[in-house]
């Protein structure tokens, strides 16, 4: 298995999405034609109807989607033909694109990468039909899911009103706070301190780690904390944990949230405290300095390497990335835990967080006759079923994906479980998976669907790691910022590329300069105020107007 767990399972669900060659969209019949779909066989409930002809745009894969067991189960289910238009998956954007120019896409696009800003300007143009009767009248698991959970609903409502996509909905068990840190529990033993619960508690630890011979080989080979810049790591920067003792973080935006009033964290004097703390933790060598540059491969061989154990903590969102937790006969993981928030000096205890929203993985366009809109609707709708989240994802033949649970097997957190991935049919690995759509279109991914399926109960062994994350991020869920900002807000059309530039500006700057003071490049008391005025020049007051604006919906 792959040492991020969160990783492996993207690949595994991407290699099982199965696709063929790019080929036309099916009817092109327009919404106004509604009463000519009839005479297409498209709408009828009765058993000789014809099939509604529908055109799905998706990315390509390694198997032919037509020929896709979940594709076969949809088509009869609902009464429809699918005819797919496939583009490679690097090219699925450009593709779109030029369908859309042409005037020639289809009646759905189902995996368009379409961003919140792409929905509003397609909606508006009316290339992108409102959902919001349709999800009224003919999606009673979507709708009932976004009265379960208001913030969906409000990440899928654009400020005009409308809903122009349907996100998969994704609540993984470790990403909602993913920005954590985790520390070597036999050093602590070694050195006769406990798990610290504050920034001064940190330190005395990694002072520790660093000075008494925890590994116990007489040598100063020791690495207190280590870390990698989140491109190569997730959340492996050392400030996405630390700087939340000080400052919410949220290690993107750096933005907070106060009574829907949007602010910078970056430049205010907490950030600079924090920036001091991990100057001092870096000035003595607590922090490794290959934490600033070190991608993932270079951790991996850090925290495995043979002999005795060299690093004492890692901040990351997956243990997995430094030390194996997936080979049981490889025991170093075993002792390492998780460490909760840490008090800072004035009483901050903040956890990063973020919400489970997904992509927007269908959109219908005004390509779709009455009867076709319906169509997608519902197949959509189904995914958001239990039955259609559990074949859309794992595949519709019971033994192969996933089977019923025994009677002993627990789920995440210990209750009786419906469904499991023990003890499935062996499958022949040189074969292609094509029985379920995996991560392609919009669907159930809650952790209320999550909870149904059975997990390994010791979080210790490799068949448990899942278990370990969610125990891990249950730790932190008590920490949870009070408000913070939502990552799917719609920016304006209009202030799109203004946004993507200052986005951009603005986060290059906030990393490159804490880098220089954490290091020393930069002193903290002579350079603060300068770097605080460089934020003039990169417009930060427009960056924060435009998020404001965003989550106001104007």
């Amino acid at each position: 298995m792959k040492k991020s767990i969160w990783v492996s399972l993207m690949i595994v669900m991407i290699s099982s999405i199965v696709l063929s060659a790019c080929g036309s969209s099916g009817n092109n019949t327009n919404a106004g034609n509604a009463g000519s779909a009839a005479t297409n066989g498209e709408a009828s409930d009765t058993a000789d109807a014809k099939p509604v002809n529908l055109g799905f745009f998706a990315p390509q894969g390694k198997a032919p989607l037509e020929d896709n067991d979940y594709t076969k189960y949809i088509e009869q289910k609902f009464n429809v033909k699918i005819k797919w238009d496939l583009a490679p998956t690097d090219a699925l954007v450009d593709r779109r694109q030029l369908l859309l120019a042409s005037g020639d896409y289809p009646e759905v696009f189902l995996e368009g990468k379409f961003t919140n800003s792409d929905l509003m300007t397609y909606g508006k143009q009316g290339v992108l039909v409102p959902l919001n009767e349709l999800i009224d009248k003919y999606a009673p698991n979507l709708k009932a899911m976004m009265d379960k959970k208001p913030y969906l609903k409000e990440a899928m409502t654009a400020p005009d009103g409308n809903i122009y996509g349907i996100p998969r909905f994704n609540e993984c068990y470790h990403c909602t706070f993913s920005q954590k840190y985790w520390m070597n529990k036999e050093w602590l033993d070694k050195v006769g301190l406990a798990v610290p619960k504050t920034t001064d508690e940190l330190y005395n630890v990694l002072k520790a780690f660093k000075t008494k011979d925890p590994n116990g080989n007489g040598k100063a080979d020791e690495i207190p904390m280590t870390g990698a810049p989140n491109k190569y790591v997730w959340n492996g920067n050392v400030d996405s944990f630390l700087m939340n003792a000080f400052i919410y973080n949220d290690n993107d935006k750096y933005l907070t949230v106060t009574d829907g009033k949007i602010d910078f964290a970056a430049n205010k004097p907490e950030w600079k405290e924090g920036l001091a703390y991990m100057h001092k933790l870096y000035s003595e060598g607590l922090i490794d300095k290959a934490s600033f540059t070190q991608n993932d491969q270079a951790v991996g061989q850090l925290g495995n390497r043979e002999g005795d154990e060299v690093v004492g903590s890692i901040t990351t969102a997956l243990l997995s990335y430094l030390v194996d937790t997936y080979d049981d006969k490889k025991t170093r993981s075993k002792h390492w835990v998780i460490v909760p928030p840490l008090k800072g000096p004035n009483g901050v205890q903040l956890a990063g967080m973020s919400q489970g929203f997904g992509e927007f993985a269908m959109a219908i366009t005004n390509k779709a006759s009455e009867a076709q809109q319906i169509a997608a609707i519902k197949i959509a709708d189904y995914a958001f079923s239990e039955e259609g989240a559990l074949f859309s994802e794992y595949g519709v033949k019971e033994g192969t994906g996933w089977k019923k649970a025994n009677a002993d097997e627990m789920n995440i957190d210990g209750k009786p479980a419906k469904y499991s991935f023990a003890n499935l049919a062996p499958v022949d690995p040189n074969v292609v998976r094509n029985d379920s759509w995996s991560l392609l279109g919009p669907k159930d991914l809650s952790k209320d669907f999550r909870d149904l399926f059975a997990t390994a109960q010791d979080p210790l062994t490799g068949a448990g790691y899942e278990k370990r994350l969610a125990d891990a991020t249950s730790a932190y869920a008590p920490y949870a910022p009070k408000e913070s900002y939502p990552s799917s807000a719609f920016v304006r059309p209009e202030d799109t590329d203004t946004m993507a530039q200052l986005a951009t500006s603005i986060k290059d700057y906030v990393q490159s300069n804490m880098a220089q003071f954490i290091i020393g490049d930069k002193n903290l008391d002579k350079d603060w105020d300068s770097y605080v005025k460089g934020f003039d020049g990169l417009n930060l007051p427009q960056y924060i107007q435009i998020y404001q604006s965003a989550i106001e919906k104007k």
